[in-house]
């Protein structure tokens, strides 16, 4: 009876973990890559974020998943993320292939400052599954890619957003604290300290193109002076960036960039304001 009983264990023993030996590990899918424009970022600032994926030779994908990019403070709580489907979705991916692409973020504005880690990973939104990747690997399914500093928003040029010029106060979203926008009127002027430098200009904004055949028009000016112009036909949250020249900032310590519409709409039920495109955000990056 002992021996039978013995072997029994062993039998169970063999389907968990082959008697003893460790379970294997998934071989990784790919290998990832990180690169960021600035080792340095204020919160508030355009952070340009380089992703690369060298797949496997052997990879095979069953489902698209979603990346995702985790800053996380030394102590292990999260920041911020940057979660997005890739260029290309996972299920595309062919053994051998490099996929690789950019994105603009904006970094939020958490109350911390200092040394952050950015750790990476692929999932299955629908089960929460995760893929094995070749790099470090500092938690479940989440690897190692890079740091950053993050520096206190006081490192940007303030940007004055004046009700009494064209905009409407901010609004928040009440599922996700960190997503904020203003509203403009026909025309929103900027207020800002000169930078007397070349610089660019971000504005993040959508627009209802449902209401409008053919789209609005956008124009950007400096100084009463275009410097740029796109049409709204976007109702997802859409980055356009402008060149702004020293000579167009003017010699004076002030300077204003206004944000004009050719139409306008009302808002609906009880909300009766001139509405025009909806900002996200807008910054000013010195050169």
């Amino acid at each position: 009876m002992k021996t039978i009983a013995g072997s029994l264990v062993c039998v169970v023993l063999l389907a968990v973990a082959a008697c003893g030996g460790k379970e294997q590990a998934e071989p990784p899918l790919a290998k990832p890559t990180v690169t960021l424009n600035k080792e340095r970022a204020a919160i508030g600032s355009p952070l340009r974020i380089t992703y690369k994926f060298d797949v496997a030779q052997n990879a095979s994908f069953d489902a698209d998943y979603l990346v995702f990019l985790h800053a996380i403070e030394p102590d292990g709580e999260k920041l911020w993320q940057d979660d997005h489907a890739p260029s290309i979705p996972t299920s595309q991916w062919k053994p051998g292939q490099t996929v690789e692409y950019t994105r603009t973020i904006f970094v939020p504005n958490y109350p911390y400052i200092g040394e952050a880690n950015l750790r990476i990973g692929l999932y299955n939104p629908a089960t929460g599954k995760r893929l094995a990747l070749e790099a470090p690997q500092v938690s479940r399914s989440e690897y190692l890619v890079g740091k950053i500093n993050l520096l206190p928003q006081s490192e940007n040029i303030f940007l004055i957003y004046d009700i009494n010029r064209g905009w409407h106060s901010a609004e928040v979203d009440s599922t996700d604290p960190t997503r904020e926008w203003q509203w403009t009127k026909k025309e929103a002027v900027i207020s800002l300290t000169n930078p007397k430098r070349d610089a660019t200009f971000y504005l993040e904004w959508d627009a209802r193109t449902d209401l409008f055949n053919p789209p609005q028009q956008v124009v950007v000016k400096v100084g009463g002076q275009s410097v740029g112009t796109f049409a709204a036909t976007s109702k997802e949250p859409t980055l356009t960036t402008f060149p702004i020249t020293a000579a167009q900032f003017g010699a004076d310590n002030m300077a204003e960039i206004t944000i004009e519409v050719d139409r306008t709409f009302s808002g609906s039920g009880n909300d009766s304001r001139e509405l025009g495109i909806r900002i996200f955000h807008a910054f000013v990056e010195p050169k």
